[in-house]
Formats: structure tokens, C-alpha cells, sequence
């Protein structure tokens, strides 16, 4: 059986024929790799955002931030800051940081578990819909901002240390941790195995 793929480097149209696990194909015309299918990569995403998602528990309900000043001790989770820009009246930065550190998130790992789990069972149900909430999946990514918050975290923790005693919290351990885990866990998950394990790929 062979299939038709275009390079994404050159456009050129070749046939090729069907790919193994482990197997890899590079373009004729410009040597630009066309297709891999990676070995292990449902056991890789399974233990990757299994692993995600019980960090994102103490990421969360743990301090991220301890702050000393002048005597005074404070202690800040990632939903503390949301409820304080409520209480200012900074109701859409409030939602914007919920979204973009909780929500998102936690929608992003809870879907990429249950493509796994359907592909791992190799459940034959809805392979379009399923391939779709992966589209989608891609699509809000960009908006889970957990790096960029690590990063704000990491600059107030330089920036405010002249002013006041800044100490990480536990949580801010726990949320690294999510952030790299959640960007491997979409980098290894193929979305072609929910058709090949469903026997359609």
C-alpha cells in the first residue's frame, strides 16, 4: 500500500509506502523528513500528562510566592492572585490569568489524557469528533501561558528581592514541573493513532 504526501519544505507530491512504528521517510526532491512514526509515543504521552496532571494538584493549591516586608509575611497561590485582582476590580485581568494558568490548562492535559486513553483502547467511536477536540487542543495551546507566568514569577523573584524578602514556595517547584510536562506530553502525542489503533490508519 502506498500513500501520497506532500514535503511541507518544497511541495513536491510522492508516493510512499506505508510507514512501521520506527520508521521515517525523507522527501526525494529537497531530503527534508516527511513522516516518522516515533515508537512509544502513547506510552510517552500517557505517563507524561498522568505525571502532568497530579503536579498541576500542589502547582495550585501550594504557594508559589512568599513575601517578607517589613515584618509582614505573605503567601500567594495562582488563584490567590486571581481573587486579589477581583477584589481591585480587575475583573478581566483576573480572567485572562484564570484562563491562561488554571482553565486552559487543565482542559489541555484532561483532553490529551482521554485521546490517549481512547487510542490506547483503540475505541472506534467518533474518530472524527476526536480528531477535531485534538485540533482544537492545538489550537487554545498557545493560550495556557504556564510559561509565561513561570517567567513573571521568575522576574518578580529578581526584580522585587532588592525591596522585600522573596522566597519561592512550594508550589512554584510543582509548576515548573507542569509547564516542561505539558509541553512534552503535546510534543510526543501522534494524533494518527487514534486511527491506527482503531484500525483505520
Amino acid at each position: 500500500m502506498r500513500i501520497a504526501i506532500v514535503c511541507t519544505t518544497c511541495g513536491w507530491l510522492q508516493r510512499l509506502p506505508a510507514l512501521e512504528t520506527g520508521d521515517a521517510a525523507d522527501c526525494g526532491r529537497c531530503g527534508s523528513p516527511l513522516r516518522a512514526r516515533a515508537q512509544g509515543s502513547l506510552e510517552r504521552t500517557t505517563a507524561l500528562t498522568l505525571a502532568a496532571l497530579i503536579l498541576f494538584v500542589p502547582a495550585n493549591a501550594y504557594p508559589i510566592l512568599r513575601m517578607q516586608f517589613h515584618g509582614a509575611y505573605s503567601e500567594s497561590t495562582v488563584w490567590d492572585g486571581c481573587v486579589k485582582l477581583m477584589q481591585q476590580g480587575q475583573w478581566f485581568v483576573a480572567a485572562i490569568v484564570f484562563l491562561a494558568s488554571i482553565a486552559i490548562p487543565l482542559v489541555k492535559l484532561l483532553g490529551l489524557f482521554y485521546l490517549v486513553v481512547s487510542a490506547r483502547l483503540g475505541s472506534t467511536r467518533h474518530l472524527p469528533e476526536k480528531t477535531w477536540f485534538y485540533r482544537l487542543i492545538e489550537v487554545i495551546g498557545p493560550w495556557a501561558m504556564l510559561d509565561v507566568f513561570l517567567l513573571a514569577v521568575l522576574v518578580a523573584l529578581v526584580k522585587l528581592d532588592q525591596i522585600a524578602t522573596i522566597l519561592p514556595g512550594p508550589g512554584l517547584l510543582a509548576f515548573t514541573a507542569v509547564v516542561l510536562l505539558t509541553i512534552l506530553a503535546s510534543t510526543a502525542f501522534d494524533p494518527k493513532l487514534l486511527w491506527q489503533k482503531a484500525g483505520a490508519a
